[in-house]
């Protein structure tokens, strides 16, 4: 059939949000939740640090949170405070300028310019570089700056170019989707 196909911009974080949700109602139907009340759970949901690019929260993690009055406040502030900026430093400085280089490889091969191997090589790694300094900086700042209003999210980067495995790579690279996958996903279906 040829059906028009209306072109739609989805919000941002979309993703996020939606395995935020689907993780709620399961348990929700699974009787594990305690209801925490519509203003809390509309924080939960609504909770902006983290809902573009993770870590992917569970409501079991983040809604006592909010429970607790603020203590530490000013060790609260620097800490995440330091810890966005050093994601801010990563993604503008080092990921940005990785970007630059491994585009340029790209670009002059998209143009039909032939690189050379070593020019290839160095088009490969810049742009591994870009991709593991944009994604631990987007973790770096929603960490912080959650950490900055008292919140502390999941680790959810531990340098998986480290890794020895493929298996071990794809535990440390995103660690709360792969823990969201095996709770809802993996687990229910085995």
């Amino acid at each position: 059939l040829d059906l028009p196909v209306p072109q739609m911009d989805l919000p941002l974080g979309i993703s996020f949000f939606t395995f935020l949700q689907i993780a709620y109602l399961d348990d929700c139907y699974k009787g594990e939740v305690r209801h925490p009340g519509f203003a809390k759970y509309f924080l939960f949901v609504t909770f902006f640090p983290h809902l573009i690019a993770g870590p992917l929260v569970h409501h079991r993690e983040l809604i006592p949170q909010f429970r607790r009055k603020a203590s530490e406040i000013w060790e609260n502030l620097f800490v995440g405070a330091t810890i966005f900026f050093i994601g801010v430093f990563k993604k503008v400085v080092i990921a940005r300028q990785a970007g630059i280089w491994a585009d340029a490889v790209f670009d002059g091969a998209i143009a039909g310019d032939v690189p050379t191997f070593f020019a290839s090589w160095i088009g490969v790694i810049t742009f591994a570089f870009e991709i593991y300094f944009d994604f631990s900086a987007y973790s770096d700042m929603a960490i912080g700056l959650s950490r900055v209003f008292g919140i502390q999210l999941p680790v959810n980067f531990a340098s998986p170019y480290k890794s020895s495995s493929i298996i071990e790579f794809w535990h440390r690279w995103h660690m709360t989707l792969s823990r969201f996958f095996r709770e809802y996903l993996y687990i229910p279906l085995g």
